[in-house]
């Protein structure tokens, strides 16, 4: 994959540094030069000084032969416009802005554009935390509102069906570890004890997958 980063700080960095060790082509893209400092000595792509939309840098970029455009400068503004012309001008297949504030996020998903918005996902994950005792989470799933939990399974499900834990809508097992090997069940799996389910749920209805656990 031929992937663009504009912006890089701390983030536009470790992704870059995520991206480069999984074999990705990358150029990262900086109006400051000594930003690129960040990648460290092991970082193998392209880099560019200059403004992320701006057309001519991102034609040097390669942004026509580009699969994906990651925008995460600390500017909300300049990461959308540059999404914009990744999706619209450039056809790019995958692009992703970071926003700080969650309204923009909201216009701009509307507009196709995938966004991720630190606050957001923060807010809520900050609140369940307060409101709820903590499921085991393993992972938030995009703009946050889905978490990954992994569940032991209590004795009272033992010998009960994977389609018993779930609620259309609300979560749902996605996965099984069973004596250390994890894999998808099947339409009729039965749970043993000592099972871990992998749960995907709406953070809203944690209470209600502990309330059916008998937690």
């Amino acid at each position: 994959m031929k992937a663009i980063i504009i912006g890089c700080g701390r983030v536009g960095a470790g992704l870059a540094q995520i991206l480069g060790q999984a074999g990705h082509q990358l150029t990262v893209v900086d109006s400051d030069p000594a930003a690129f400092e960040r990648l460290g000595a092991t970082f193998t792509g392209d880099t560019i000084a200059g403004i992320g939309f701006d057309q001519e840098v991102l034609l040097r970029a390669g942004i026509a032969r580009a699969d994906a455009l990651a925008a995460v400068t600390a500017s909300d503004e300049a990461n959308l416009i540059t999404a914009r012309l990744a999706r619209q001008i450039f056809r790019v297949p995958r692009v992703a802005a970071r926003v700080y504030e969650p309204r923009k996020a909201e216009i701009y998903q509307r507009l196709g554009i995938q966004t991720i918005s630190p606050v957001a996902i923060g807010v809520r994950r900050l609140a369940d935390l307060l409101s709820h005792a903590p499921l085991d989470s393993s992972a938030s799933l995009g703009d946050g509102r889905i978490d990954l939990v992994d569940v032991e399974i209590p004795h009272l499900f033992a010998g009960r069906g994977v389609a018993e834990l779930a609620v259309p809508g609300e979560f749902q097992v996605v996965a099984i570890t069973r004596g250390g090997r994890t894999f998808l069940p099947l339409m009729g799996a039965i749970f043993q004890a000592g099972d871990t389910a992998h749960v995907a749920v709406r953070s809203a209805s944690a209470e209600q997958l502990k309330a059916m656990l008998g937690w």
